[in-house]
């Protein structure tokens, strides 16, 4: 009888039925303290007790296949923490530890030999050449080969041809299977253009054993490119999905992820429907998240061997949003809560230096209803579209609209350009989005002092999404100051003077926006985060998306109990965002930080199929409609850039306020 050989093994073992992958280990080190900008790749030689445990709980959990924590132990990526000749041993270390641990556990489980990109695409890197691209993953490779690895993993990968190359000196190198996994943009292609169809042949004609997804945004834009794969062949590399757990926020200095593990046990069957044999997370996903899973696969084995069970009932119909108790007859009485405050952001007009207040700030003293929709920069040098965007926006009524500032940390025109685009040809105001993730404190005031001369005078502070998530997963933030650090900034700018104390001149007159997410997972903090915006000088809050009118009360009603008997000290513009499918519903409530939509809002569009569009925009306007004497106004935020979907959420506003466009 022949031999089997390690790759013939792997195959068989995929015959048997999925084989479930681990979580992040990054995300579970920083959990017991590791610190955020520590270098991971070195913690297997440094602290093995830390890091074996921490496989230990994936094993326990249930994963049948482990990664070393050797993901960045390139001599390159190692170099910045002055590791660089420890390449090889670092890679040899993170596998014995991986084996032990997996001895330990007396689990029968695979370890899998991450490899991951070189490091961000910089001039330094493209200067390697083929050869010395190779050289490096080589050397990686051979030193997970000497710990003891059973399958090479090369994961997180964008540069296709850079994957290749490393997918040889593997093959070159040994016998092992091979699993190729690539992090997909949001426009599901790899930054040389490569869309998953074009990527799956030219790794499926290398040879590899296993073609993947990993990282990205989450599970539902990792199912997205696991299906353009294209139909599953049975001749050609089994499929792996391991994505993020959905978009993470940073909080306090730490990184919150979206997708809890009851989202992750959802998704499952649907991973396997597309033909993944591979399963498991990536960054954000714990052993929790990987036991949720192990579930769904033993059920699914499980119910496989037995007769079918009856088809569960339809969903139920749409369940109408409902009007906040207490604007409902017979609901007690409720101490009055205004729409509005007056925004100051200056001093008497009589002192000489006091800029006149921004049109914005304008309208919300004068009690107007204020709508503005944000508008996401071009991935590119052009602008017509986005001007044509706000064109209409404007002719819909908005009194502003919002400017996102690479918003999931997707690389797109700046914002504060924009803006200016927009103000000098429609003469319409914005709100431009300043993120700290980019800046350092010297970046964020010049910035500032420029958009200020350039008329941009409305400014939403925000502390950004992490790089990690978006075009660059290798680059990092800065991050001097957060999104309280900003307001203070802009605060001291509007007296007239700089962080350091120095005089910039004259007062500036920055009307200073700032976030609130009302349905955040730790509402004390977030709340607290608030009043020390507010006592730092922002002038306006903004929520994330609420979705029905009890959101909104519980909201007012915490205002109340924090700020007293009027509520909010400062006008609030209430976030909404229209749905557009089921399907978009249920990445919204799972993936994505700082939004939390009820079930009877998302069994609300199950129920309306085709009609999902239209029904998102009553479910909008309805909720407006119920709660548009407790707040100063609305910010829109459009699903995929359909701008004429807001444009006509933003007509239904206006006729209902009788007042006329711009």
């Amino acid at each position: 009888m022949p031999t089997l050989t390690p790759r013939d093994r792997f195959r068989a073992r995929l015959g048997e039925g999925p084989l479930l992958a681990d979580g992040g280990m990054g995300t579970l080190l920083f959990s017991r303290g590791v610190p955020q900008r520590a270098c991971l790749d070195e913690l297997a030689s440094t602290r093995p007790d830390l890091v074996g445990a921490a496989h230990r709980e994936y094993l326990e959990a249930g994963a049948e296949l482990i990664l070393t924590l050797s993901l960045g132990a390139n001599r390159h990526r190692l170099d910045a923490f002055g590791l660089a000749d420890r390449a090889a041993f670092l890679n040899r270390r993170a596998a014995q530890v991986a084996r032990e641990a997996r001895d330990v556990a007396g689990r029968d489980a695979l370890v899998g030999g991450s490899v991951g990109p070189l490091g961000a695409p910089t001039r330094e890197l493209a200067s390697l050449g083929e050869a010395g691209t190779r050289a490096l993953f080589r050397e990686q490779i051979e030193g997970l080969l000497e710990g003891g690895i059973d399958v090479v993993v090369l994961e997180t990968h964008a540069d296709l041809g850079a994957l290749l190359w490393a997918i040889d000196e593997a093959r070159r190198a040994s016998d092992l299977p091979i699993l190729a996994s690539l992090t997909f943009g949001e426009e599901l292609a790899l930054p040389d253009g490569t869309d998953p169809a074009a990527a799956w042949a030219r790794l499926a004609a290398a040879g590899v054993d296993a073609v993947g997804v990993n990282c990205g945004a989450g599970p539902a834009a990792c199912l997205d490119a696991l299906e353009a794969f294209g139909l599953p062949d049975d001749a050609g590399p089994a499929r792996s999905i391991m994505p993020n757990a959905g978009l993470p926020q940073r909080l306090e200095g730490r990184f919150i992820y979206a997708a809890g593990a009851d989202y992750f046990a959802e998704v499952t069957p649907r991973m396997l429907d597309a033909g993944a044999a591979i399963v498991g997370g990536c960054c954000g996903t714990t052993p929790a998240h990987i036991a949720a899973m192990r579930a769904v696969l033993d059920a699914r084995r499980a119910a496989a061997a037995e007769p079918s069970a009856p088809s569960a009932p339809s969903a139920p119909g749409r369940a109408p949003v409902a009007a906040p108790p207490w604007s409902r007859p017979g609901a007690p009485e409720a101490t009055p809560k205004p729409r509005s405050a007056a925004v100051e952001v200056a001093a008497s007009p009589a002192e000489a230096d006091a800029p006149a207040p921004t049109r914005l700030a304008a309208a919300l003293a004068a009690g107007r209803f204020v709508v503005s929709v944000e508008i996401d920069p071009p991935r590119s040098i052009r602008i017509e579209r986005t001007i044509e965007a706000a064109r209409l926006l404007r002719a819909a009524g908005v009194d502003t609209v919002n400017v996102s500032d690479s918003a999931m940390a997707r690389v797109r025109m700046g914002a504060m350009a924009v803006a200016f685009g927009i103000q000098h040809e429609l003469d319409l105001e914005c709100v431009v989005h300043l993120t700290t993730r980019d800046r350092n404190l010297m970046a964020l005031e010049s910035e500032l002092l420029g958009a200020h001369a350039l008329g941009l005078r409305n400014v939403l502070a925000l502390t950004g999404d992490p790089p990690r998530v978006g075009d660059y997963p290798t680059g990092t933030g800065v991050w001097d100051v957060d999104s309280i650090g900003l307001v203070e900034i802009l605060a001291r700018l509007n007296r007239g003077e700089d962080q350091a104390g120095s005089p910039i001149g004259q007062r500036a007159g920055f009307t200073i926006a700032c976030a609130l997410d009302p349905t955040a997972a730790d509402a004390a903090t977030e709340w607290d985060r608030l009043e020390r915006k507010l006592a730092a000088g922002a002038h306006l809050v903004m929520t994330q998306p609420l979705y029905s009118a009890a959101q909104v009360e519980a909201m007012l009603d915490e205002a109340h109990r924090r700020f007293g008997p009027r509520g909010l000290p400062v006008p609030l513009l209430l976030g909404v965002l229209p749905l557009v499918s089921s399907r978009h519903a249920e990445f919204l409530h799972n993936e994505v930080p700082g939004i939390v939509i009820p079930a009877e809002a998302r069994a609300a569009m199950r129920a309306a199929g085709e009609r999902g569009s239209e029904v998102g925009i009553e479910m909008a306007d309805a909720l407006l409609a119920a709660v548009e004497d407790e707040v100063a106004g609305t910010y829109i935020m459009p699903s995929f850039g359909r701008y004429e979907q807001c444009a006509g959420l933003v007509r239904r506003i206006r006729e209902r306020h009788a007042a006329p466009p711009r």
